[in-house]
């Protein structure tokens, strides 16, 4: 039944997308981030629905789309340079039938990241981009949200819809994603032209926050919870009454503590006693082993190199016994352990080059949208939302480089298509600045914005 609905999706998608060419990109946002073929049996798990989405959105763009105010900007530019090293590291790679494994929806992803803010040429296309993007994911949370207030959820134990640990379906993955998405959601609330803001989006964006927050109880993910607590300072800074903010903020956690799963508790209670929990310290090891291995091997060695690690893991537990402290070291030893965090996925798979690219796209982002917040953040009714998008995108992309830290998601395709959101929302504020600066001969000129990266 499922593959019969996704068909007739497909064929009304086609019928209408060559003369509204952004559909099949939404249509590719819905294929990428939700993955229909994995909730199907028989038809979608031999299609390459993910290729078909993606050529016919960038075939109509090129044929019917108007271009006029597409933009190339630098870090569109930087995403290329990463795909090509990606290649060069790949045709290299310790590995290589792993590494054109992940090679093979790796290039894709960057590729329709690049090509992504072309077509966001207009604050409707950027819009429906990031409301499409939020409900695509909502679709994952709301069910992760009911069945935690249903049985508590659990570590490993909660099924997002399907067995499989991968993309978005990742606990600790769309964990840190659900969070990045809240200050999304509230801009939506406030600013959203396609749905207006009334008591029944308010309802809903609320309801969606709440499952988004239940998200790393139900998966007892660490990162969550990490995330959590930076999402909360970033609020701050915009929050106009901070006391009040602050104390409402501990009411809140204090009221909540009571109907956590105990669970919960106890797994969020070893992030500060690493060196007893085996899974944080083989983390540890495993990033001392890429830290020495990017000396041996600064160009990287492809995707899935941590696939040539051995490691020695010492674990320390601690218990104490009235005034007697008892300290207990053991040694374990394990091998091909993942990366677990996105640093040292790129430090290990593409090398210090790799890294430097990675970091200046994800920082570059953190500065424009920076710039973008200060300068509409005064701006009229209808140039307000500009900033408001721009701090929602940038508080999203500090939640993200927080949580992988503890995750290997540095290409992530939704962190990928949330860059492309930012880059789209440059080069439309840029374009529009300057039209508005343009005045005949002999007017009054005003500043006009700095080049869009």
């Amino acid at each position: 039944m499922r593959d019969l609905v996704f068909v007739a999706f497909l064929m009304a998608l086609f019928a209408t997308g060559f003369r509204r060419p952004f559909l099949f990109v939404l249509a590719y946002a819905y294929v990428d981030i939700i993955a229909p073929q994995r909730l199907t049996y028989w038809l979608l798990n031999s299609v390459p629905v993910s290729m078909i989405a993606a050529a016919l959105a960038m075939l109509s763009w090129a044929i019917v789309d108007d271009k006029r105010n597409a933009r190339v900007a630098p870090r569109q530019g930087l995403m290329l340079l990463l795909l090509f090293y990606c290649w060069m590291t790949t045709i290299g790679a310790q590995f290589p039938v792993e590494a054109a494994f992940k090679w093979e929806w790796v290039w894709k992803a960057l590729a329709f990241a690049i090509f992504l803010p072309l077509t966001l040429t207009t604050r409707l296309r950027i819009e429906g981009l990031a409301l499409y993007m939020v409900l695509c994911a909502a679709s994952i949370i709301i069910v992760g949200g009911i069945k935690t207030l249903a049985s508590g959820g659990g570590y490993g134990v909660l099924n997002l819809m399907v067995s499989n640990n991968a993309g978005l379906y990742e606990s600790s993955t769309i964990s840190a994603i659900a969070i990045a998405i809240i200050p999304l959601i509230l801009h939506l609330m406030k600013f959203g032209t396609v749905f207006p803001p009334d008591w029944r989006v308010k309802l809903f964006g609320v309801a969606l926050i709440f499952a988004c927050l239940l998200i790393p109880v139900g998966t007892e993910a660490r990162t969550g919870l990490v995330c959590i607590g930076v999402l909360a300072v970033l609020l701050l800074r915009d929050a106009r009454r901070r006391i009040l903010y602050l104390g409402l903020m501990a009411a809140a956690g204090m009221l909540a503590i009571p109907f956590l799963p105990q669970s919960f508790t106890q797994r969020m209670g070893t992030i500060g006693e690493y060196q007893a929990d085996s899974s944080a310290s083989s983390r540890v090891a495993v990033w001392k082993w890429t830290w020495d291995y990017a000396k041996d091997h600064p160009l990287g060695g492809g995707f899935d190199a941590f696939r040539g690690n051995n490691l020695r893991i010492e674990k320390v537990e601690t218990e104490t016994v009235g005034a007697v402290r008892d300290v207990t070291k053991t040694i374990e030893y394990d091998q091909a352990r993942a990366y677990h965090s996105a640093y040292f996925e790129m430090l290990g798979e593409q090398g210090y080059p790799g890294l430097l690219i990675w970091l200046s796209i994800q920082l570059g982002g953190l500065w424009r949208m920076e710039i973008l917040r200060r300068r509409y953040r005064g701006a009229g009714p209808d140039q307000h939302w500009i900033a408001s998008l721009a701090t929602a995108l940038q508080n999203g992309q500090v939640i993200y480089l927080v949580g992988a830290a503890f995750i290997a998601i540095a290409i992530q395709p939704f962190a990928l298509m949330m860059i492309a959101l930012q880059i789209g929302l440059d080069t439309y504020a840029g374009r529009r600045t300057k039209a508005q600066a343009f005045q005949p001969m002999g007017g009054p000129r005003t500043r006009a914005a700095p080049t869009a990266a």
